[in-house]
C-alpha cells in the first residue's frame, strides 16, 4: 500500500471496452494516482495493448491487483468475485463495473465492513444516482427503469436463451423482459448493470422494476428511471452512445470510471 503523501496506486482488472479506456486515461493523465498493475484473460493480449503507455504497468493475477490501494473491476461477470474478493480481503477501495454480478453477492458488503475495504458503484451509463440515494432516506414508493437496446446489443444473454428468443429476428420495438433488478441481473448480465446500479442506490433489487426493450429504431443505449417518492416525483432519461468496441455497454460507462477515480483525490466534489 502507498504512504499517504505519495500517489494512490490503481489496479484494473479487464482491458475490454470500459478497463482499456480506463488504464489509458490513467496513464495518459494520472492526476495523482498511479496506475500499477492490469490484468486480462489474455496475458500476452494484455501485455501488447499496454506496451505503448508511457509507464507500462505489471500484466499480473487477479488476486495480485489488491496489492493496489483502488481496484477497478471491469472484466466480464464470470471473472467478478477473482478480482473483487482479494480486494475486500486486503480492505482495498473497489470500484465496481459489473454492478450485475454484485448484487448477487450482497454478502460482500458484509465481508467489507469486517475487512475496511469500501465498495464503489459508480453512475455508469445513468444519471441521478445522487437524487436516488437522497429519496431512499425518506420514502421512494416506486423505482422503475426502462432500458432500450439494439437488438445485437442483447443477444446472447442468458434469459434469451432460456426462453427461445432470437433478437437478430425483431423488427419494431419489442419488450423482452419484465422483472425486477435482480432477475434482470440474472438474464441480462451483460446489459443490466445500470438496472443493479440503480437498485443498490434506491430500495433494493427486488422491488426496482426493469423493463428491456430490444428496439431496432434507437441508435443509442437509452434507460429512462421513474421515481415516485414522498419528496419528489423525478423522470430522468439518458441516451448514451454504444462503445465501438462492444455494443452492450456505453461510452459513458469508463468516463463515469474515471470521473469516480479522479473524485476520489479531489478537493472538491459536486453532487452527493
Amino acid at each position: 500500500m502507498s504512504s499517504p503523501a505519495s500517489p494512490r496506486t490503481v489496479a484494473v482488472g479487464g482491458l475490454g471496452a470500459i478497463g482499456l479506456t480506463v488504464a489509458r486515461a490513467l496513464d495518459r493523465d494520472p492526476r495523482g494516482l498511479d496506475l500499477v498493475a492490469v490484468t486480462a484473460n489474455d496475458r500476452a493480449g494484455a501485455q501488447s495493448k499496454v506496451a505503448g503507455f508511457r509507464k507500462p504497468p505489471r500484466v499480473v493475477d487477479p488476486a495480485q491487483l489488491a496489492d493496489a490501494d483502488i481496484v477497478v473491476e471491469a472484466a466480464p461477470a464470470a471473472a467478478f468475485e477473482a478480482i473483487a474478493l482479494p480486494a475486500i480481503d486486503r480492505g482495498c477501495t473497489l470500484i465496481v463495473a459489473s454492478v450485475g454480478a454484485l448484487i448477487q453477492r450482497l454478502h460482500l458488503i458484509d465481508r467489507a465492513r469486517a475487512t475496511g475495504a469500501c465498495i464503489i458503484v459508480p453512475t455508469g451509463a445513468l444519471a441521478g444516482l445522487d437524487a436516488i440515494r437522497a429519496l431512499a432516506l425518506d420514502n421512494i414508493s416506486t423505482l422503475t427503469l426502462e432500458t432500450r437496446k439494439r437488438p445485437q446489443g442483447l443477444a446472447g444473454a442468458p434469459y434469451l436463451e432460456r426462453q427461445g428468443i432470437d433478437v437478430t429476428a425483431i423488427r419494431e420495438a419489442t419488450c423482452i423482459f419484465r422483472g425486477n433488478a435482480l432477475e434482470a441481473a440474472v438474464g441480462f448480465p451483460a446489459n443490466a448493470n445500470v438496472a443493479a446500479a440503480l437498485a443498490l442506490a434506491g430500495i433494493g433489487p427486488e422491488r426496482t422494476r426493469v423493463e428491456i426493450w430490444a428496439d431496432p429504431t434507437v441508435t443509442g443505449n437509452m434507460h429512462t428511471i421513474r421515481i415516485e417518492a414522498d419528496a419528489a416525483r423525478i423522470t430522468v432519461s439518458v441516451e448514451s452512445v454504444p462503445s465501438p468496441d462492444n455494443p452492450r455497454t456505453s461510452r459513458l460507462a469508463p468516463l463515469s470510471i474515471l470521473a469516480c477515480l479522479h473524485s476520489l483525490s479531489s478537493t472538491l466534489r459536486a453532487g452527493s
